[in-house]
């Protein structure tokens, strides 16, 4: 049997892919748990500085859960965490920018995959949706990570009426940060941008940026105004602040 994720580590990149495209790339226990353990993985090792979400082939990035397997509610309700719910709390804990590749079909739980991710790059033939009201049930986990990136008239519209989006209509809703044709292309300018960047400073970027999302302004100032020193105190920040005055490209240790 063919392993349905996939797990590869690209220079400073690891790419972690679907790899069930016989099923429209939909999860199961060994997509959420490969997932998981991918991000686990990335956080681990100082030497890959993004990881890489995507599908196998061209027409789904992910379709949601299996529902030809007839399993895909069926929940061990002994226990207090769920599989997706788990792997959306790991994503949110991540230091390491996660970024989505969406190659194709983004729906139901596929959202939670793609809004879990810190930017997200689409194909302009990728549509985007949250069917779950056609099969009587609801997108509930996913609201957690997609609640805060589009407005709520579109989010109550997907959700309440679980009609798809095309990829322009998601890129002016705010679910995606770039659509291309060249894809690969896109991606490829996006990581550039971002692996040339202190790798301390984004580390520590993320882990504050995730902290402050849900504090209110008195105590987010008290958290940004501790945080700004600890990045002052990095071996990155001297390296850049020194680059910057000598006029020349930083060497980062990510320190």
């Amino acid at each position: 049997m063919h392993e349905e994720l996939l797990s590869e580590v690209r220079g400073e990149v690891l790419w972690l892919t679907i790899n069930r495209p016989e099923r429209r790339n939909a999860i199961n226990p060994a997509v959420l748990d490969g997932l998981h353990a991918g991000i686990e993985r990335a956080n681990d090792d100082d030497g890959i500085r993004a990881v890489v979400i995507t599908g196998a082939g061209e027409q789904a990035f992910c379709a949601g859960a299996d529902l030809q397997s007839g399993k895909s509610f069926a929940f061990d309700y002994a226990q207090p965490g769920q599989r997706l719910a788990d792997l959306l709390r790991r994503a949110r804990r991540s230091n390491v920018p996660l970024v989505a590749r969406v190659n194709g079909a983004c729906m139901a739980g596929g959202m939670g995959l793609m809004a879990m991710c810190d930017m997200a790059v689409a194909s302009d033939r990728a549509v985007f949706g949250l069917p779950e009201v056609k099969v009587g049930v609801f997108p509930a986990q996913v609201l957690s990570v997609l609640q805060h990136l589009v407005p709520r008239r579109v989010l109550n519209e997907l959700c309440l009426c679980g009609e798809p989006l095309s990829a322009q209509e998601a890129l002016a809703a705010g679910l995606v940060n770039h659509v291309s044709a060249d894809l690969d292309g896109k991606l490829d300018w996006l990581l550039g941008r971002l692996l040339d960047k202190s790798p301390a400073a984004i580390r520590r970027g993320l882990y504050t940026l995730k902290h402050i999302d849900a504090m209110p302004f008195e105590q987010s100032m008290a958290f940004t105004e501790s945080q700004i020193g600890l990045f002052a105190m990095t071996e990155d920040a001297r390296e850049g602040q020194l680059a910057f005055r000598e006029k020349r490209k930083p060497n980062w240790t990510g320190k």
